[in-house]
Parts: C-alpha cells; structure tokens; sequence
C-alpha cells in the first residue's frame, strides 16, 4: 500500500502521476494510512496507543477536510472541471470521514491483565477506505495539475497572436510597442514552463522541454533584430530569409513545449530519439546475460541479428570523412571481434541446449564474458572517437576565425569574400552537426541524447542563418542594424559551443560512473532584458591586474562550493529539490570562480553578470524548496531554518539586483564584478550552514513517519500547524497543485512520534 502511490504511479482511478509535486503531496498522507492500517493487525493496544490512532485518524480527517475546500474552490473557478473535481472531493471527504470513524475508539473498554485493551477493529473497511482516500486525493491534485497545463497553453496562445502581429508591422513605432507586449508574454510563458520542467518526473521530458525553452532563450534576441534588420531594409531578400527563419523555429518550439504538456505525439516525435549505439549496446548484453537463466530466451538467429544491428550503425563513424585510417580501422576490427565472439556463444549454447542443460554451461559462461567484454571495447573506442573529435572541433573553432572574417567581410560590403567564407563555416557546421550526431551514439541516458539531437538541430539551422545575416551586412555595409543582427547571430553560434562543451563534459561524466544529470541553467527572457529601444550592454574581459584582485574571491568560492558539494553527498535522498538546487547554486559558483582565473565558460563580464542572474533565480527557487520543508517542522526548528532562508532571500535579490544594474565605465564594471562574487560567497555560505540542519531534520522526520507518537506531540505538531484560514482564502488563484500543495503540508503534522 505504501508504495503503490509512489511507485507504481496508479491508483484505482487510473490516473497516473507525471508531476514532483503531486508525488509529493502525497506521501506524508500515504505514510500515515499505512502506519493505520498496520495497527489494525494488533487486536491488543495500550490505551496510548488507542489514543494516538485516534488522533492520527481525526488529523487525517481534518487534513482532508480543508483539502476538499481547496478542491472545490479550483472547481468553482473552472467550470470545465466541476463535475469531475466535484466528484473527487465528495469521494475524498467521504473517505476521510470514513477513516475518522474506524479509528474512534469510543467509550473506555475493559482492561486486560496485562494492561492492554483488545479492540475487534474493522481492517477491511481500513484498507477500503484508504484505498478510496488515496485515490479520490490524487484525482483531486491531478485535475487541479490540468489546471497548471491549461495556464501553459493560454500563455503560448497568447505569444503565438503577438508573434503573428510581430511578423506583420510594417513600422518601427508598431513593432517598439508590440515587442515590448510580446516580452511580457514570454516573461510568463518562461516562468510557467520553468517551474513545469522543474516539476516533471519523466527525465526525457524534461530534457525536451530544456532544450525546447533553450531555442525560445536564443530565438527571443534574434528574432528582436532580425526583425528590425528587415524593417530598415525591406527589400532585402536575405534579410526577410533571416527573420522568417527566426519566426518558423520559435513556432516550432513552442509547439513542443505544448506537446510535451499535454503529451500530445507529433509526426516527429520518433526523430526526437535515433537508435543509438548506447542503447543497441545495452540492450545487446542484456539479451546475452539472460541465457544465464534461461537458454531459450531467444533464438540464436535473433541475436546474431541484434549484433549486425548494433554493427551497421557503427557506419556512422567508420563512413565519416573525418574519421583517421587508424580509428577505423580499429572500429572495425573490434566489430570482427565481437562477430567472433558472439558466434562462439552461439556454439557453446546450442551445444547446451542439445545437453538438455538447465543453465549456462561452463563454456557459455566464458562465451558470454568474452561477448560483453567485446562490445564494451567497442563502446570504449567509439567514445573515445566521437569525444577526441569534439574536444578537438572545440579548440579549433574556438577563435571564431570564419565568423571574424564573415563580419570583417559584411562590413567591408565585399560579396565575394563573404560567399567564400560561407563556404568555410558550412563545412565547419557540417562537422559540428556529424559530431554531434556521434555523440549522440555514445552520451549514455536519453536525455542527454536529447541534448545532443538539440545541439545538430541548432548547429543546423544557425550556420545558414548567420550566413544570410552577413550577406544583408554586405549589401548594406553602413547599417548598424545589419551589423548588430550578424553580431547576435555569431552570439548564438558561440553560444552553442559553450553549451557542447558542457554537454562534452557530463558524457564524460556519465562513461566514467560520475553523476551526470546535472542540467544546464536556462533563464529565458527576463523584464527589461530585450528592450528594442536600448543598446546592448558592451562585453568585457578582466585584465591581468584586475584577475589578480578577485582571484582570492574566487578561490573562496571554489572551497565553497566544494564544501556545499561534500554536504550534499551526506543526503541519502539524493533527488530531494533540496539537494538539486544546492548542487546547480555550487556548479554556477564554480564556474564564477573559472572566471576570476581567465578560465572556463565565462568570457566576459556579460557573461558573469547573466550567470549571477540565473543563479540567483535558483537560490530563490532553494528558497521556496526550503519553505515547504519548513511546513513539517516544529516551532524551534522552523524558527532556525526560517531565519537563515531569509538571509538567503535578501542575498538573492541582493545578487539579482546587483546583475541587472547598468554601470558605465572600467572600473565600475569591475565593482560590480567584484560586488557579483562577494554576494555569491555569502550566499554560498547561508547555503552550507543550511545543508546539514536540514539534513538532520529530513533523516529525522523520516525516521519518524513509520511510527506513532504520544498526544503532546501530536498536540504541538496539530497546534503548530493551525492557520491554515489564511490559506483557504489564498486558495482562489487558480494555480491548482501549487494552491493544494499548501493545504496538504498540513498533513505533515502526522509524522510525529
């Protein structure tokens, strides 16, 4: 029972859990069920005992009852859902009602001899009732979760009118005053799509949705000078090529991200995922070991099959143009070998089969190890390969040596020289998209293959339309809008390199057996950050001196961060939003701290400034994890973790500011560095002051749900958590899980012993 909400993910309903939020809503009120239902199986209690299920049965009751009154408010506002919602609450309330009634002890019973009372308690009725409970409480948070997909939708609905009035101004002051509209529509798309990928349980999803809110981060700028480009010259062809292509990929994305909402298949879905070498691999060895137990699991024929399989699609590599002799050669090779081996299996087993033998024989056993020991060489010089080129590829475009000359080429108005470095940069784009599509073969999870089919995609479509930008400069070689719109273009091209790099270094991760699902900082637009009318803040690097300076801030944030990283592995719940948060807050501190030493992904101040920006929206986001943890302590401990998360508060929004403030000049660019990495080292240290009260707090509470306690406890933990009222009336925004979420902490107060 107690695993069936969680980890099956289905109730009676049929209703399946896709959300964080909803998991974990439920599992304090799963917890306490449970624990009632075991106490049915003992006739005999203490009267202590008898007195804390009753309570426990009561707080559930209560617990429930103001969920309902959430539910049903959702329902009042959203009259597509009232019948349903409606439903779900009566059959919640009912079931409450239910348990509150099989857990009343009544009038005091005789005693025993030893003290105790012997009770003939319903355990049926127990077992029914929690099951109707459980399954009328997840309705309710499911329908409360469309809620949330139907707020998507109306944003992205409201974004694709203003991208199609976009499309169609035809003066600068229209197109100003519907930019600045279109920029506080994507403000709340980026927020609500934000907070659905953070709360996704499905890893492929999520990944899909990263990279799909990716493309809307790049295409928002693009799409701001595209647009003006086109309007100062609207009889340029290449300049109208550039911005339709701008507009086709954000409609594409945000098409995706509603199918990933909605779970709606798309004609393309099946290109999302390529047949990987990874997974031709794994599923190869899989079908290997299991001979182990059972020697007509398959046929031989369909393994032999499965290996020329996993072999053809070697021919990515082995068929590439940029591909040494040497490398593939030895591809090859060890494709014949593991041929050779696998047909030695294949003898050994149906010898074995012939012997009438029940399990591998000693000679399938070597058969079977030489086999996997075969294609794992195969994985490891392929990995080897696909990864060599890309680390190569990355310092060699590096420079920028073709986008330099593209733009040198625009501005000098000289067609000829652009045509002939288009050519370069083509062949560049080809390498790159080839090279991604290796690394997609060997990336070792789904979502990271994902992020490699982003990253062909990207490189794909942004070589042509950097192309197309420097063609309109070099028709129009004193326009400044011309050349800002290259700029952008070339941006994002770096940009990319940056995020490969990245990608680069958690398929490492993954091949080495290190954690390596640690996604990349997103932050889409923000208030003011695209203004149409504003220039955009000029990059700069630090010099030598100026690195000097900070570099003991910076070697203060690289122990910080690895001291928050040491915290962190002391949690066993390793997915808790707790850790996840403080793990990505010490990986952006890291990368600050590359930057103090000339190092890393972090060029120039812009760059700086934009990660203090992303990270003090995650420290926000800790903040907010570190609440709803909050919900189920006790009066002192909630007091302590409370007053260190507003210090954590006030640092982010500190930071946050900090990063948004527009200075002029050297030196107070170099201030406001150096103010950026102080405010990180503080926040940084709240973080790891936090880390280990909470997770002494989370083992304790734990620890403590498998149990029951006595009525003072209970007493201060149901005091404790009384003004929910405020709450009720707070109910009515109609942002559903987030709303009932709050309620249904309330439910916490059971986990006492």
């Amino acid at each position: 029972m107690a695993s069936s909400p969680c980890g099956n993910s289905n109730f009676d309903s049929g209703l399946e859990i896709k959300t964080r939020s909803v998991e974990q809503t439920l599992i304090p009120l799963v917890s306490q069920i449970t624990t009632l239902i075991n106490h049915k199986d003992k006739p005999k209690k203490s009267e202590r005992t008898l007195a804390a299920i009753h309570r426990v049965g009561q707080a559930v009751s209560v617990a429930v009852g103001r969920f309902v009154a959430v539910g049903e408010a959702i329902a009042a506002e959203n009259q597509e859902l009232k019948d349903e919602m409606g439903q779900a609450c009566f059959e919640a309330r009912r079931a409450g009602d239910a348990i509150a009634q099989l857990t009343d002890v009544g009038p005091a019973l005789p005693l025993q001899s030893d003290g105790r009372v012997t009770v003939f308690s319903d355990r049926t009725g127990m077992v029914k009732a929690a099951r109707l409970l459980l399954s009328s409480v997840t309705k309710v948070l499911v329908l409360a979760d469309r809620i949330v997909i139907k707020q998507i939708i109306t944003s992205r609905n409201k974004v694709l009118v203003t991208l199609d009035h976009l499309e169609r101004v035809s003066t600068f002051q229209e197109f100003v005053q519907i930019f600045s509209q279109f920029g506080n529509e994507m403000v709340e798309f980026a927020h609500l799509t934000g907070d659905r990928q953070n709360d996704l349980k499905d890893e492929k999803k999520k990944a899909r949705m990263a990279a799909a809110r990716a493309v809307l981060e790049k295409c928002t700028m693009m799409l701001l000078t595209a647009s003006k480009t086109c309007l100062r010259h609207p009889d340029c062809e290449s300049a109208r090529i550039n911005k339709d292509a701008v507009f086709h990929r954000m409609r594409c994305a945000l098409e995706q991200v509603i199918e990933i909402v909605t779970e709606a298949r798309s004609s393309g879905e099946n290109k999302i995922l390529p047949a990987s070498i990874y997974n031709g691999i794994k599923d190869f060895k899989s079908s290997v070991e299991c001979l182990r137990e059972n020697l007509f699991s398959l046929s031989p024929q369909s393994m032999s099959s499965q290996l020329e399989t996993l072999v053809e699609r070697t021919e990515d590599f082995t068929d590439s143009a940029y591909t040494s002799h040497e490398q593939r050669q030895a591809i090859l090779g060890l494709c014949q070998l593991a041929r050779q081996d696998t047909q030695q299996l294949v003898h050994a087993w149906v010898e074995g089969q012939s012997a009438h033998a029940k399990e591998a024989t000693e000679d399938m056993e070597v058969a079977i190890l030489k086999t996997c020991q075969s294609v794992n060489d195969l994985r490891r010089e392929l990995h080897k390969v696909a990864v060599g080129r890309a680390s190569d590829l990355l310092k060699v475009h590096g420079e920028q040596l073709p986008l330099r000359a593209l733009k040198a080429a625009g501005a000098e108005g000289n067609l000829e020289a652009v045509a002939e470095f288009t050519r370069t940069l083509t062949e560049q784009k080809e390498q790159l998209v080839e090279t991604c599509r290796l690394l997609c073969h060997v990336s070792g999870s789904e979502p990271l293959e994902i992020t490699c089919v982003h990253a062909e995609e990207t490189f794909h479509v942004i070589g042509p339309q950097i192309i197309s930008a420097a063609q309109t400069l070099a028709l129009h070689p004193s326009s400044k809008i011309a050349k800002e719109n290259l700029e952008v273009f070339c941006e994002a091209w770096e940009s990319q390199l940056c995020d490969m790099a990245l990608l680069l270094r958690e398929i490492n991760d993954v091949f080495e057996g290190r954690r390596g699902d640690k996604r990349p900082y997103l932050s889409l637009p923000r208030p003011g950050k695209h203004s149409a009318n504003l220039k955009t803040a000029k990059a700069v690097k630090l010099d030598a001196e100026e690195q000097t300076s900070i570099a003991k801030l910076g070697l203060e944030l690289r122990l910080l961060s690895s001291d928050v990283d040491t915290e962190v592995e002391k949690w066993e719940e390793q997915e808790h939003e707790i850790v996840r948060q403080s793990q990505s807050l010490a990986s952006m501190a890291y990368n600050m701290h590359l930057f103090t030493r000339g190092e890393g992904l972090l060029k120039t101040t812009l760059d700086l400034f934009h990660q203090a920006e992303v990270l003090s929206e995650e420290g926000l986001q800790l903040c907010s994890s570190l609440r709803t943890f909050s919900t189920q302590l006790v009066d002192e401990e909630k007091s302590a973790v409370m007053t260190e998360m507003e210090k954590l508060v006030a640092l982010c929004q500190q930071l946050q500011m900090g990063a948004k403030t527009p200075v002029q000049g050297k030196t107070a660019t170099f201030q406001k560095v150096e103010s950026s990495i102080q405010t990180t080292r503080n926040l940084l240290s709240v973080v790891l002051s936090l880390l280990p009260v909470c997770n002494k707090l989370n083992r304790k509470y734990k620890s403590e749900r498998s149990s029951l306690g006595s009525p003072q406890e209970w007493r201060e933990r149901q005091d404790s958590s009384t003004p929910v009222k405020e709450d009720n009336n707070k109910s009515s925004n109609g942002f559903g899980v987030k709303s009932l979420e709050q309620h249904m902490a309330g439910l916490n107060l059971l986990e006492s012993k």
